[in-house]
C-alpha cells in the first residue's frame, strides 16, 4: 500500500494543526489532564485516518474485455433502467457506487478502450446517496468505448463532504483496465452507465472492491 500524491499536502496540514491543537490544549488546559486525555486521542485518530483516506491498496488486475470491473470501494446504491441523456441518448443500466469517508477514494477504469467522451460538470454538494446527485452535483463523465457497441459511461461524483474530483481521462487517450484515472476528496460516489443487455452480477446492497468486483459483463456477440 502507498500513499496518494494527491493527499501529500493534506496529511502534512493535518499533522501540524493537530500539533498546534495538542500544544495549545496542553497550555490552557494544564491543570485539566482529563481535557487532554480526549483531546490528544482524538487528534491522533484524526491524522490516521487522514492518512487511510489516501491510502493506494496494491491490487493485482486480472484483464477481460468482456467484464466490467468496479471503479471504486464502496456499496451498491442503485440498480435500474434510466434514460442517459448526456452522452448516449437512450436507456441504459445504471449501477451506483456509494463510497464512504472510510473506503478508498481512488478510481480505476472498469474496462480497456479509448477515451471517446470527457466532460467536467460544476455542481452542487447534496448528500451521494440523494438520486439528485447525478445529474445537480460537482462531476465528470467519462466514457471507455472498445467499439462494437462495447463502452461503459463512467460518473464521478463529489458528495456532501467531497469538495474536489481529480481526473486524468481526456479525450483520445487510451484507457487499460484498472489503471487509476482519479480520486475524489472525502465521500462520494462513481456511477456506471451500461449497454442496456450487459449481464449484472451485483445486487443492491453488495460491497464491491475497485479493480476486483466484476460488476457486469457485456453481451456476447
Amino acid at each position: 500500500m502507498k500513499i496518494h500524491k494527491e493527499g501529500y499536502k493534506i496529511i502534512a496540514g493535518s499533522f501540524l494543526l493537530s500539533v498546534f491543537i495538542a500544544l495549545a490544549t496542553i497550555w490552557l488546559f494544564q491543570r485539566i489532564p482529563e481535557v487532554m486525555y480526549v483531546v490528544l486521542p482524538l487528534l491522533i485518530a484524526f491524522n490516521l485516518w487522514t492518512v487511510s483516506f489516501f491510502r493506494v491498496p496494491l491490487r493485482e488486475v486480472i484483464q477481460h474485455d468482456d467484464l466490467i470491473l468496479s471503479s471504486a470501494d464502496g456499496k451498491i446504491v442503485v440498480i435500474e433502467k434510466v434514460f442517459e441523456p448526456e452522452f448516449y441518448k437512450e436507456d441504459r443500466i445504471q449501477l451506483s457506487v456509494f463510497m464512504s469517508p472510510f473506503n478508498v477514494h481512488v478510481n480505476w477504469y472498469p474496462i480497456s478502450g479509448k477515451i471517446a467522451y470527457s466532460r467536467y460538470h460544476p455542481g452542487k454538494f447534496l448528500v451521494a446517496y440523494n438520486p439528485k446527485s447525478s445529474v445537480d452535483n460537482e462531476r465528470t463523465s467519462i466514457v471507455v468505448d472498445q467499439g462494437n457497441g462495447k463502452s461503459v459511461l463512467i460518473r464521478q461524483i463529489a458528495g456532501m463532504m467531497a469538495r474536489r474530483i481529480i481526473y486524468t481521462a481526456t479525450e483520445g487517450m487510451e484507457a487499460e483496465q484498472g489503471k487509476e484515472f482519479g480520486i475524489i476528496r472525502f465521500g462520494s460516489r462513481v456511477d456506471f452507465f451500461l449497454p442496456i443487455d450487459a449481464e449484472v452480477f451485483v445486487k443492491l446492497g453488495d460491497k464491491v472492491t475497485g479493480q476486483q468486483t466484476v460488476l457486469a459483463r457485456f453481451a456476447r456477440n
